[in-house]
């Protein structure tokens, strides 16, 4: 078989290497006709643009190797391959050959860092971290080029390849670090060495995996090991673990703790705040400095977090000012929070969209949002909810407790799908129970046949509880009006 030409990437894309610098960063063989530079970098031949690279992952279900020949054939420049797959492929493929490609990913990762003049913000945290990575973006990118993990890209594949993306030619760069085991954080932060290290929260998030929720904030608290020397440690003030972490930043070497919260103690403070249906207004002192601004996604918790994200933006030297108005712009990353219109029978109802993930905290938080959702003037309040996973023993104390936050919240109606939402079901008022069911797929339907004009709906549950596909049901069956309409519910 012979291989097409290598892809020239697009003239208007600017490189993001030259094959020779990653050659040498990931010390790999060079086979088969290569370009000159790749414009990015790509692990899904599904995806791939041209002029990028393909990097053959080997994952828990697929082994990017497989995906070579497609991922050529769909404009890959070149693809980076592992010595023991070298002799599946033509000799006139381009590759880079490696040893182990996630580990020459990471090599890449390190080259990106040691070239990169960017100041760089890590976020880890139980609760928030991706909605506090995408307002970095936002507040940052008013300052100057920034550059951003895509979606939820935090874990030992997925941070080396947000960094080895990073553009020699960025400002700022933001990157978030997840785990659900004590360790996984260390190594990934030696890579991203932060000038600014924000810890969102500590939360029982990952309790299966953990002896208490101290071991959460002491595995959080790696974050602090990777800061660059004079780095900065952004910790929440209002969190019970904030003195522990606060030790752990000390342990690590870190002199310089910035807090945040409603804490009088703060030095990133919340004074005042009113939230509104689609945002909030908040009144704060960052760092000394004064700050009215307004946030253009619902809810305390986001509220709570632009305290850290303009403090980070202070301490990296962005422009405050700059950075607090393009908050305004901040929204709801896709399946935390996004608001779709549902065209009924008899006008318009409101679909919250939660269903990317959910633990006992962000939970609260989103009943907490759909108390303030608008509704028409027979609407109810609807929560669709599913199984929260990876929490140990404690999971039907845990979800039967949720029970408090849908009466605090004037929720009229709960939807439950699960083994473990059955606590909750067990534990509600009559009166407000719409439904259960064992999984997703069998609810379902009852929720289909229960929405009516006027109704506010927010669909939430972990990812393993599949509950995207009611979300989509919904929009399928509804959909939204015409942008031309005028976007009155009830």
């Amino acid at each position: 078989m012979t291989m097409p030409p290598a892809s020239t990437p697009p003239a208007s894309s600017p490189p993001l290497w030259t094959t020779g610098d990653m050659a040498a960063a990931m010390a790999a063989e060079t086979s088969g006709p290569l370009p000159d530079h790749v414009v990015g970098l790509s692990i899904d031949s599904r995806t791939v643009s041209a002029g990028e690279a393909f990097f053959a992952i080997v994952g828990d279900r697929l082994d990017g190797h497989d995906y070579v020949t497609k991922a050529l054939a769909n404009g890959a420049a070149l693809a980076v391959v592992s010595q023991a797959r070298r002799s599946e492929f033509p000799a006139d493929a381009p590759l880079l050959v490696v040893p182990d490609v996630l580990e020459a990913l990471r090599g890449l990762a390190r080259a990106a860092r040691a070239r990169s003049p960017a100041k760089v913000v890590a976020v880890t945290g139980s609760v928030g971290k991706t909605s506090t990575k995408e307002a970095l973006r936002v507040a940052l990118r008013a300052d100057g080029e920034t550059h951003a993990s895509t979606a939820s890209f935090n874990n030992h594949w997925g941070v080396p390849l947000s960094l080895a993306r990073l553009p020699e030619t960025a400002r700022y760069a933001v990157f978030e670090i997840g785990m659900n085991h004590a360790g996984e954080i260390t190594p990934l932060v030696a890579m991203v060495r932060p000038h600014v290290a924000i810890v969102t929260t500590v939360e029982p998030v990952h309790l299966e995996f953990f002896p208490d929720i101290t071991g959460i904030a002491d595995a959080k608290a790696e974050i602090f090991t990777g800061l660059v020397p004079g780095g900065t440690a952004v910790i929440n003030h209002d969190n019970p673990h904030f003195a522990r972490l606060e030790r752990r930043a000390a342990q690590a070497g870190v002199q310089h703790i910035v807090s945040f919260g409603e804490h009088p103690k703060a030095d990133a403070r919340l004074m005042k705040y009113a939230l509104q249906e689609d945002g909030s207004t908040v009144e704060a002192s960052i760092l000394g400095t004064l700050v009215d601004y307004r946030i253009g996604a619902p809810g305390r918790h986001f509220v709570l977090n632009s305290l850290a994200v303009l403090a980070a933006a202070s301490l990296v030297g962005a422009d405050l000012a700059l950075a607090a108005l393009a908050l305004a712009g901040q929204r709801p990353a896709a399946g935390r929070g996004t608001r779709i219109d549902l065209t009924m029978p008899g006008g318009r109802a409101l679909l919250i969209d939660e269903s990317y993930n959910a633990n006992p905290t962000s939970m609260r938080a989103a009943l907490a949002v759909l108390g303030q959702a608008p509704i028409g003037a027979r609407g109810r309040r609807i929560a669709v909810l599913g199984d929260m996973l990876e929490l140990g023993a404690a999971a039907t104390t845990l979800h039967a407790e949720l029970a408090e936050a849908v009466v605090a919240h004037d929720v009229d109606v709960v939807f439950c799908a699960g083994p473990l939402m059955r606590s909750l079901w067990d534990a509600l008022p009559p009166e407000r129970r719409g439904g259960w069911a064992g999984n997703s797929e069998e609810l379902e339907p009852l929720v289909l046949a229960s929405i009516n004009a006027g109704d506010a709906v927010m669909v939430k549950g972990s990812l393993g509880s599949r509950m995207g596909p009611i979300v989509k049901a919904l929009a399928r069956r509804h959909p939204a009006p015409a942008a031309a309409d005028t976007p009155v519910r009830g």
